[in-house]
């Protein structure tokens, strides 16, 4: 393990080497670190919003928006901080983070900890985003009676600060939350936030274990109220093929396992929709070219998160080289050029 930073974090447990990360991109942002230089060819622009690149943080590494400085200077074209919920809540018990160093993979059952909406909003109002795309991922508190209310408020207070906003009906940490991705509550959450985004662009994130008549339905609703765009997808609850001992422990699993599932349902989700909602893909990215594969597979943007556990802060600049380098062997001119090119 060469990167020190690495070395440093995986001495410690997972929690502690996390809230330690954050520590350090938050000194990082304020030194004034640069952001890495623009790729002409890699900027893109998705739901009227201008990304320099369309390698995101995918939610769940900066949950109270403390680090969006630091990490925008990663080289990440957009960096999506939460879940935030309407009221700070400690989310599960500790321990309820894993790393699976064997699979190069983590599984967490966090449970939507934060601080709260207002003061993550409040932290995301003041950040220097240098450039960059800042999506606010928006959640219900576990203990809450009207979920749609709570998802309403969300969107109603990050609009206005986020280039976009991200509904998150995907974690497998919440009791009973993945119900809200079927039928008529889907159709339910959906309006309601819609009437309050404004002209910010609003996207749902969706988990990789839909199945096909599921991912049909959500579609369906999505296309319905014009929602902006699709991630897919959040953790799985699957285990496939693992090797490592905390392969069993409950969570959701993130990371390279993950790859071969999340790359399928992008699939599915492609030929779901026809092309006619933006779709942003994580699960399993660790490179440019898996990066450029999702693209040509139809999404428009990607995103990593768990990577960074095993490959450290140099990742996001690596995909971004590479991702440029693979569109200008193939001839494309534009990221948006080679977007569902292989679908």
């Amino acid at each position: 393990m060469a990167d020190p930073f690495l070395r440093v974090a995986h001495a410690l447990d997972p929690e502690t080497a996390h809230v330690w990360a954050i520590h350090a991109l938050r000194a990082w942002g304020r030194a004034g670190a640069p952001l890495a230089k623009e790729m002409p060819r890699l900027e893109t622009i998705v739901a009227g919003v201008r990304f320099p690149n369309p390698v995101g943080l995918a939610a769940g590494l900066d949950k109270d928006a403390r680090a969006i400085t630091g990490l925008m200077a990663l080289g990440f074209g957009s960096v999506e901080v939460g879940t935030l919920t309407p009221r700070a809540q400690p989310g599960n018990p500790r321990p309820r983070l894993f790393r699976l160093v064997e699979d190069r993979a983590v599984v967490n059952r966090m449970g939507f900890n934060n601080g709260g909406l207002d003061a993550g909003v409040a932290r995301a109002r003041t950040a220097n985003r240098r450039g960059g795309v800042l999506g606010i991922n928006v959640g219900a508190n576990k203990d809450a009676t009207d979920r749609v209310a709570n998802y309403v408020a969300g969107v109603r207070a990050a609009a206005p600060v986020a280039d976009y906003v991200t509904i998150n009906v995907s974690s497998p940490n919440t009791p009973g939350l993945r119900d809200l991705q079927a039928g008529a509550a889907l159709d339910e959450l959906l309006a309601a936030c819609v009437a309050v985004r404004g002209t910010t662009p609003l996207f749902l994130k969706i988990a990789p274990d839909l199945d096909r008549a599921g991912i049909d339905g959500v579609a369906r609703a999505v296309i319905d109220r014009r929602v902006d765009a699709l991630v897919i997808g959040n953790t799985t609850i699957s285990r496939p093929g693992l090797r490592s001992a905390h392969g069993t422990e409950t969570g959701g699993l993130s990371g390279a396992p993950l790859r071969a599932l999340a790359a399928a349902k992008l699939a599915e989700v492609r030929a779901a929709t026809g092309g006619q909602v933006a779709l942003v893909a994580a699960g399993g990215i660790d490179s440019g070219a898996e990066a450029y594969a999702r693209i040509r597979a139809g999404a428009s943007l990607v995103q990593l998160y768990s990577a960074l556990v095993y490959e450290g802060a140099g990742l996001p600049r690596r995909v971004v080289t590479e991702l440029a380098a693979c569109l200008a062997r193939d001839g494309f001119a534009s990221v948006a050029a080679a977007v569902g090119t292989a679908a």
